[in-house]
């Protein structure tokens, strides 16, 4: 048995396994962008120049993001359904990761999550609140991805494409 360190190239977690998973565990990035640690460069993930167009996208990425994780984790605690509640406080939890990144991009030293209590105590309408919300995000993303300048900042966005449309799927499997 050999047991690796793998690390994602979006969000830089490592992950220890005997294989490499599928998707990030953290971001959710697709195992394209998980390589062994050994071939991770660390520095250049994190040290983007941003000019004013990739940093407002950035900007506005990280207020979405950061609106999901509080709708999220508000969702899961209010929800009575088993798998509603363990739902979405994985996408808490990965939309979380991804306010992180772009805290990273930004040289931010921290994120304060505001309190928020907006969210029904039913599973469908969060499910279809959350559908509504992974349509947004895939939308602006593209659209960042496409203006983006910074090739780090374009591949983030791209990356955040593919894991959002994961998350699009969960609610319209799951929606009644």
């Amino acid at each position: 048995m050999q047991v690796n360190v793998f690390v994602c190239e979006i969000c830089g977690e490592a992950y220890v396994g005997e294989e490499i998973p599928s998707r990030c565990p953290f971001c959710g990035a697709y195992k394209k962008y998980l390589v062994l640690a050994s071939d991770y460069d660390d520095t250049s993930a994190w040290d983007v120049e941003l000019n004013d167009k990739d940093k407002a996208n950035v900007e506005k990425a990280l207020g979405l993001e950061i609106s999901n994780t509080v709708f999220y984790k508000c969702a899961s605690k209010k929800v009575p359904e088993l798998e509603g509640q363990k739902l979405f406080k994985i996408l808490s939890k990965v939309e979380n990761e991804h306010a992180s990144v772009w805290k990273k991009i930004l040289k931010l030293k921290s994120i304060d999550l505001p309190k928020y209590d907006e969210c029904a105590e039913q599973y469908q309408p969060n499910l279809k609140e959350s559908h509504e919300r992974e349509e947004r995000a895939i939308k602006f993303y593209k659209q960042a991805a496409e203006e983006a300048k910074s090739e780090r900042v374009k591949q983030i966005f791209e990356a955040f494409v593919e894991v959002e449309t994961d998350h699009l799927i969960l609610s319209e499997s799951r929606i009644e």
